[in-house]
């Protein structure tokens, strides 16, 4: 008999990208060149440099540095994602970046095999940040960079807790958006120092994000009420507010970038 080791939260992460693949590789808010420039920016790949996203989900990130590197590998767990990631590679015409399906946690490359390391939206499904981190740290050479974007969670704790409640009902692969705080905790508990940080917003109209999810009860009308009553007093942190197009939300989002001590 065939056992399956895959813990409940690793089979919510694939039901969601794979429903979301599709969608999300679509979606121009995470996409557009002027966003994958931030991370693309911190990274500053050479031409002689070999690079890792990990948790690449529809490559994006991965084929923005392959415009510029020598080598990338995109590694990500869902399979549909993995697909995305191809055919935005051969769309774009680029043979110098590779899919690997793997965990973000134990990636199998060896210690140092990178210039570039970098992850984007991933960690707020983490349910071990500090150990992923590592992983990120350990596969740096020496002299290069290390580069994690995420959203952040509001330092205000109330506010925190609702956004992350609501988190976790959208898309229930969430285990939690953390504080600016507490990322910036990883960098210096890996030994990195003091990271560089850009902060910036992913804008959406709530109605389109919610018609891209996939809630925990399918219940998408419920959800974008929930979204559309923070407006007042901005109860999610999301500076929630009313438009003619609708109620648009903004994601706190970060870019923390350090080089490995030589």
């Amino acid at each position: 008999m065939t056992r399956n080791f895959a813990s409940a939260h690793d089979r919510a992460i694939s039901a969601q990208f794979t429903a979301q693949a599709s969608g999300f590789a679509a979606g121009k808010e995470l996409h557009a060149d002027e966003v994958l420039a931030l991370i693309v920016d911190a990274a500053s790949p050479g031409p002689d440099d070999c690079a890792i996203d990990l948790a690449c989900g529809p490559g994006s990130v991965a084929c923005a540095l392959a415009e510029r590197a020598k080598r990338v590998v995109g590694l990500d767990v869902t399979p549909a994602m993995l697909e995305q990631a191809r055919t935005l590679a051969e769309n774009s015409c680029l043979q110098n970046v590779e899919w690997r399906q793997g965990d973000l946690y134990s990636t199998g490359f060896a210690d140092a095999a990178f210039d570039v390391v970098t992850c984007r939206f991933a960690f707020h499904h983490l349910e071990d940040p500090r150990k992923a981190f590592f992983e990120m740290a350990r596969l740096a050479a020496p002299g290069g960079r290390i580069v994690l974007c995420d959203g952040v969670a509001s330092d205000t704790p109330e506010k925190a807790r609702a956004f992350n409640a609501m988190e976790r009902q959208r898309d229930p692969s969430t285990v939690a958006f953390r504080t600016l705080d507490d990322l910036h905790s990883l960098f210096v508990g890996a030994g990195l120092g003091e990271p560089q940080t850009k902060l910036f917003q992913v804008v959406y109209l709530a109605a389109d994000l919610v018609g891209r999810s996939f809630p925990a009860d399918g219940d998408r009308a419920g959800l974008l009420a929930l979204i559309e009553e923070s407006v007042e007093g901005d109860v999610l942190g999301m500076n929630a507010r009313r438009t003619a197009q609708g109620v648009m939300i903004s994601y706190n989002s970060v870019v923390l970038s350090a080089i490995k001590a030589g």
